[in-house]
């Protein structure tokens, strides 16, 4: 299925800007541009001019700190030593925390089985 025009331009200027990141170059209007008429690309004016003001100064934080919403997925990774060796202590105590909660919820105290009378069925 062929993209329309914009989703085109939207392509060319990202792909032009992770370029311009991946090889440690300034990311600019005129540099993003530049880097899409090299590519014998077109897009329409206003697409390096958008994308340099939105990454100004954070496209780092977007590409190592992927957070986007959605899905129900699992958690992420959360071990691994911090700065100066810590990390490890917070994830056992968060571990062993968890533990005692499964621990709670599997106390099944209370006399009632599926039948009702607490018996456990032994009239079959």
């Amino acid at each position: 299925m062929p993209m329309s025009k914009a989703q085109h331009d939207e392509a060319c200027t990202v792909y032009a800007a992770l370029a311009l990141y991946d090889g440690g170059a300034q990311i600019s209007a005129d540099s993003i541009k530049a880097l899409i008429d090299a590519t014998g690309n077109e897009v329409e004016g206003y697409w390096p001019v958008l994308f340099a003001r939105y990454l100004d100064g954070k496209i780092e934080d977007m590409i190592l700190n992927v957070s986007a919403g959605g899905g129900g997925g699992g958690g992420g990774f959360a071990g691994g030593a911090g700065e100066g060796g810590e990390g490890g202590e917070g994830a056992a105590e968060e571990e062993k925390k968890e533990e005692e909660e499964e621990e709670e919820e599997i106390d099944m105290g209370g006399g009632m089985d599926m039948f009702g009378d607490g018996g456990g069925g032994d009239d079959y």
